[in-house]
């Protein structure tokens, strides 16, 4: 007995546009590129609920980025961006060529070396340290108390680190009342490096373990049971399950960290910089900040923004292709 063969629908040319893809697929089983009019229809209200963020960006991040034009000439604002006169590069040379400057490129690069050996790993210690946390209780409490400084305002943070450390402060009280010599580490420029990055681990670290915990979040509880059932003691299942599960993390940060090397806490320094002194506090963003608004050389300060945002952007595409050498995403890949 034969049995009739079914005759198969043949694929409308309209299927490839459906704007859910359902059956955006070719004769030849290939998935079939949806047109751009049925890309936007389909993502509509994704599209619609991201404008308002995208307007925001655009007017208070690429729009002012015209003003660089300022670098090229002798800016005034009484003669404008186009009545100003042009003088090319001058202002660059000025920027290479100004001691101040190199100065601050100088402790930018100090600080931040410093306090990516120092600050960076801190907050995947303490997300480690809560993962490994059985109480709920206890974790969310925990939680509370490392994640409160971030909500402190900088003023606030330096007068109680003034009032700690200071040379009226209650620990230099504290060592006269039992006859040692008191100290002031917030006029010291030589331990300056150790008091900000103090500050920013205090104030900051507990909020930054808040990625590291979603990402812990995301690994399965099966993992650790079977390794528990194979013998893995607590050390070998944080080094075979939880460290690879942060790596991908830990690299993105570690190169939207590396992009922003040389933009390091303006309002931290400028409260402090004339406790320590200009010669130690100085970093790029005050640099730029005094040259443009206190002293009005617009031009100069802003060629030495363009170029600190030059090589930030240099630092992030090397970076994130360095990333992508080892085979880990970065901050972006190619589709």
């Amino acid at each position: 007995m034969t049995v009739p063969l079914l005759h198969r629908r043949r694929p409308k040319a309209s299927d490839a546009e459906r704007p859910d893809g359902a059956a955006a697929t070719a004769p030849s089983g290939q998935p079939r590129r949806l047109s751009r009019r049925a890309q936007i229809a389909r993502d509509r209200s994704l599209l619609i609920m991201v404008l308002p963020a995208v307007v925001l960006l655009a007017v208070f991040a690429y729009v002012p980025m015209f003003g660089n034009i300022m670098a090229w000439s002798s800016y005034s604002p009484y003669q404008g961006f186009f009545g100003s006169p042009w003088i090319g590069w001058e202002n660059f040379e000025r920027v290479f060529s100004n001691p101040l400057f190199l100065n601050a490129v100088g402790n930018t690069l100090a600080i931040t070396a410093f306090q990516l050996v120092f600050f960076f790993p801190v907050p995947i210690f303490l997300a480690l340290l809560l993962n490994s946390v059985l109480s709920p209780r206890i974790r969310t409490t925990i939680q509370s108390i490392v994640y409160l400084p971030h909500f402190f305002s900088w003023v606030l943070v330096v007068t109680l680190f003034q009032q700690m450390f200071g040379g009226a402060g209650l620990l230099s009280q504290n060592l006269r009342q039992h006859g040692y010599e008191g100290f002031d580490l917030m006029t010291n420029p030589d331990t300056f490096l150790v008091l900000i990055t103090m500050q920013s681990v205090w104030k900051d670290a507990g909020w930054g373990i808040i990625i590291f915990l979603a990402a812990l979040s995301t690994v399965s509880p099966e993992l650790y049971e079977a390794a528990a059932v194979d013998g893995a003691n607590r050390w070998r299942r944080m080094w075979h399950i939880t460290l690879p599960a942060l790596r991908p993390v830990v690299i993105l940060l570690l190169i939207l960290r590396l992009g922003d090397s040389l933009t390091v806490g303006f309002e931290q320094l400028i409260l402090q910089r004339a406790a320590v002194g200009v010669g130690v506090s100085d970093v790029i963003d005050t640099f730029v900040y005094y040259q443009g608004v206190v002293y009005g050389d617009w031009s100069f300060a802003a060629a030495a923004g363009l170029v600190k945002g030059v090589v930030s952007l240099a630092l992030v595409l090397g970076a994130n292709k360095l990333a992508h050498v080892f085979g880990e995403s970065g901050v972006y890949k190619r589709a």
